[in-house]
């Protein structure tokens, strides 16, 4: 597990220099616990966790009351601060499972399947913007449904112990990751998705390459900076855009959302940036509502409305 605990609002663009809030020894006490006791019976170290960070992360709980404030429309309890590091905890133990191929724990509708089908009919390949939002992992499940092969973009150098206990779980996740900060990654992005692959990117924090290139865009009450880089991304290889949210609703309930953002096949080299920034747009608009929907499934535990000011 990792929250930001910074005594200063980082910037969007830095927060992949932070370093990592993790324990190894405690990722794979999890992993062996979670694999040896079930998923019900180790949960239930979950509870002393979620505490722990509550109590000693006043950062990231500051940051958690003030999101909390605004989505649900009131003053945030140490309560709701609680049930939201435990949905946290709660998503990150259960890919585990997701890792291990054990989808057949979980209650996980689909909404939206019909705009893949579509896509898919084509043979073209997708973009897929999730954010900082329950469980992105869960799209493994979303490739074994619908023959998707999915692979993810990001940096792993940011959360290096964590990758590398889950690549122990289950070796093919390295296979699976196309890491950002490379020469060849938008080569292989665009090879990939001309093979008619899918790609998923977390479009809610600014990437390296996207300092001073936010929006600030509405969101829950202010703007916010919202990056640039991945839509532009998509707009250069002329992908369609996609939303995806795997809210946690508890127990071992899941709801998968998928959602038309843009498709940039069709769009002029002068009307780019118009629906990019149309795009952006739309992504937080989506983003929003899935946090109003299922408030305490959104992870960015830092002050994400100040975190482009100096």
């Amino acid at each position: 597990m990792r929250l930001t605990d910074s005594p200063d609002p980082p910037k969007a663009s830095t927060w992949t220099r932070r370093p990592e809030r993790s324990s190894m020894a405690v990722l794979r006490l999890m992993t062996w616990l979670s694999l040896r006791l079930g998923r019900r019976a180790s949960r239930l170290v979950l509870y002393p966790i979620a505490a722990y960070f509550v109590l000693f992360a006043p950062a990231a709980r500051r940051a958690s009351k003030d999101y909390l404030r605004r989505v649900l429309g009131r003053r945030a309890t140490i309560r709701d601060g609680f049930r939201h590091v435990l949905a946290f905890a709660t998503v990150i133990h259960d890919r585990v499972y997701w890792l291990c191929g054990r989808s057949d724990l979980f209650d996980a509708p689909i909404q939206g399947s019909e705009l893949l089908a579509e896509y898919r009919r084509a043979g073209r390949g997708i973009v897929f913007m999730g954010a900082h939002f329950g469980s992105f992992e869960a799209l493994r499940m979303l490739g074994d449904r619908h023959g998707l092969d999915v692979r993810m973009l990001m940096y792993t150098e940011n959360a290096r112990m964590v990758t590398q206990t889950l690549a122990a779980i289950n070796p093919s996740v390295k296979d699976h990751v196309i890491a950002l900060g490379r020469g060849d990654a938008l080569l292989r992005v665009r090879d990939h998705l001309d093979a008619g692959g899918c790609v998923g990117i977390l479009a809610d924090r600014s990437l390296k390459d996207d300092q001073g290139k936010e929006r600030r865009v509405e969101f829950l009450g202010d703007p916010a900076p919202f990056p640039v880089g991945p839509f532009r991304l998509a707009a250069l290889l002329r992908a369609p855009v996609v939303f995806m949210a795997g809210s946690y609703l508890g127990g071992n309930r899941y709801h998968l959302c998928f959602e038309s953002i843009a498709d940039f096949r069709g769009v002029a080299p002068d009307e780019r940036e118009a629906a990019i920034e149309h795009a952006v747009q739309r992504f937080a608009a989506l983003l929003q509502e899935r946090c109003q929907a299922a408030p305490w499934n959104w992870f960015n535990f830092y002050d994400f409305w100040n975190a482009s000011h100096d």
